[in-house]
């Protein structure tokens, strides 16, 4: 095996177990709160030690980041596969209705899984650093992805403008979801919805 295949094999495994520990996380913050969940807990519940547990995260809070940023991946690697010539606009509201919109039961279990973190940071503020620590690389990371679709020299206050704007609409959808007892996966008030109201009123352009 070369080096470099040796060395992709080992991130995956890295990522692999950093997304198990996170899975674990977010379950017992949804199941026990913040308070209560511990970081052996949560190292159990994944199956790793403690001290593996501590080689990837700084806290327990901290665990959840692969987690929440699983879906920022996605919806960027949606809008960079647009097709040459669709309008920036048109590709945004694409991008966000097929990143929110669950297409299998293991996807509308993730969105719930966010919105039990989502409750679960309410009152937690280390908690819910986290979930604005991953919405802002998120929307750094959005800006070359944006910039590509935008056209030969694009100008960079609208790049930065549009991915906060991008950025902010699918965190403020979520967060409402989250707020709301009765929350569908899809239709009328879910995720994709929300998200493409609040581009809209963002970005009426």
């Amino acid at each position: 095996m070369s080096t470099s295949a040796s060395t992709s094999l080992t991130e995956r495994r890295k990522a692999a177990t950093q997304l198990e520990i996170a899975h674990a996380a977010a379950e017992l913050f949804t199941e026990l709160g913040p308070d209560a969940t511990t970081t052996e807990a949560i190292a159990a519940r994944a199956g790793v030690g403690l001290r593996t547990f501590y080689r990837y995260f700084r806290n327990k809070q901290d665990a959840v980041g692969p987690l929440l940023a699983v879906g920022g991946d996605q919806w960027r690697a949606s809008l960079a596969a647009t097709e040459p010539g669709v309008p920036l606009a048109e590709a945004l509201d694409a991008a966000v209705a097929d990143a929110l919109t669950p297409t299998d039961d293991a996807a509308a279990d993730g969105l719930r899984q966010t919105r039990g973190l989502l409750r679960a940071a309410a009152g937690d503020p280390a908690l819910r650093a986290v979930w604005y620590r991953v919405n802002q690389e998120s929307e750094e990371r959005l800006g070359p992805v944006v910039a590509a679709l935008t056209g030969p020299d694009p100008d960079p206050l609208r790049v930065r403008l549009t991915a906060a704007a991008a950025t902010a609409s699918i965190r403020i959808a979520l967060e409402t979801w989250a707020e709301r007892e009765d929350t569908a996966v899809r239709g009328p008030g879910a995720p994709a919805e929300l998200a493409l109201r609040c581009l809209r009123e963002l970005m009426p352009a």
